[in-house]
């Protein structure tokens, strides 16, 4: 069994104005075949026109495109047992 990934660079706050998008990006320790997940609040996000989710080796990346006041909550980022708010 692989050892779990671990969440190396943790994600940050961000400030957006409406209209603008908004970047999160955090780092494991490692490339995982293990599920992660971004949130919304308790809302699981996929990648679609309003949200762009990308994966490049250890490094994970959530765009939310054209933020508006709904989008407004904390942000977090989900691997195995290891969680990041921001």
């Amino acid at each position: 069994k692989e050892p779990a990934a671990t969440i190396v660079e943790a994600l940050k706050d961000v400030t957006s104005y409406e209209g603008e998008d908004a970047v999160f990006e955090c780092r494991l320790s490692r490339e995982t075949t293990q599920d992660a997940q971004w949130f919304l609040g308790d809302v699981p996000l996929q990648s679609n026109e309003m949200n762009e989710i990308r994966v490049q080796g250890t490094h994970h990346t959530l765009i939310l495109r054209k933020v508006t006041l709904e989008d407004c909550g904390p942000i977090s980022f989900k691997v195995g047992q290891h969680t990041s708010a921001a």
